[in-house]
């Protein structure tokens, strides 16, 4: 390498870093750089239930808000709420299937 890429190089290294710095700065301008606050596990309202793969474009879910359940299908054009409200069958000993 010649001392011109070199240079080069280096220029274009610290262009990168400074332009990572700005958006750095904007971000906690924004207040956007800490970490996203998470719901602890015991403390959340949506779970997924159940996942089925109907075909390599589309699956078929079961999401669970509170205690009522969804069936959705997911697909690349969108998604379907095809029953919504239901809830989730009970076994013989009382806890959900």
């Amino acid at each position: 390498m010649e001392s011109l890429d070199i240079v080069r190089f280096l220029l274009a290294l610290l262009f990168v870093i400074s332009l990572m710095g700005g958006l750095w700065l904007v971000l906690k301008k924004l207040g956007l750089n800490g970490p996203i606050p998470l719901t602890p596990a015991t403390k959340r309202r949506l779970k997924i239930v159940e996942v089925l793969p109907l075909d390599p474009r589309r699956k078929a879910i079961i999401l669970r808000r509170d205690d009522t359940e969804h069936l959705v299908i997911l697909g690349q054009s969108g998604e379907t709420v095809v029953e919504a409200g239901f809830t989730a069958p009970q076994t013989t000993d009382g806890r959900d299937a």
